[in-house]
């Protein structure tokens, strides 16, 4: 097993949880490919602590979060163990792929987590407003605004994990919705970025 990485998290409890995401994660992609070959070798530094960046930007005052195409679970199990550290918040995990479905499920039982899943896709999904919304390589920013708006309210906050094709998607995205966003360097990867966008209206 590849060493932690020292700086994911110093608080044991969380340590323990990601450590038994990962070793069921190994025990699953034996049986049915979740993941990539170099994803599973690449866990802690690429995968699990660009997930789990994610917690420093969480508004604190965030308790219903929303995960858009969870996979195998990042950043959504992520936000959910954050959940269980500080006691407070849920988190709903969206994956239409009905195995990864299932690998969500057993990871939330196993782990004690305050979150479920949405096994099915986002358009079916009833509308509600969440105070946090995460994607990680889900869909083009302009695309996946579309599939968030219906979930968007007057306080929601989005952090998104891209690429080094954020910008054009920003100028694309411009062109469709009025936002406030601000950008972060990604700590996992020198080319990614962390968008926080906020107030989000479709340009009439």
């Amino acid at each position: 097993m590849p060493d932690l990485q020292p700086d994911l998290t110093d608080n044991p409890a969380i340590l323990q949880d990601f450590k038994h995401w990962q070793s069921l994660l190994v025990k699953w992609n034996a049986r049915i490919n979740l993941v990539s070959d170099a994803a599973m070798a690449d866990f802690w530094g690429r995968h699990a602590l660009d997930s789990w960046q994610l917690w420093d930007f969480v508004p604190k005052t965030a308790q219903t979060m929303l995960d858009l195409g969870s996979g195998a679970g990042f950043p959504g199990i992520a936000m959910a163990i954050g959940c269980k550290s500080r006691g407070s918040g849920t988190v709903v995990m969206v994956e239409s792929a009905g195995k990864k479905a299932n690998f969500l499920r057993t990871i939330i039982r196993e782990l004690d987590l305050p979150a479920k899943v949405w096994a099915d896709r986002v358009e079916k999904l009833t509308a509600a407003s969440f105070d946090l919304i995460t994607a990680r390589a889900f869909a083009p920013l302009p695309k996946l605004l579309n599939y968030a708006q219906p979930f968007w309210g007057e306080g929601t906050t989005a952090l998104l994990l891209k690429g080094q094709t954020a910008k054009e998607e920003l100028t694309a995205a411009a062109k469709l919705w009025n936002y406030d966003v601000e950008s972060f360097p990604s700590r996992s990867d020198e080319s990614g970025v962390i968008l926080k966008l906020q107030h989000l209206t479709p340009k009439s």
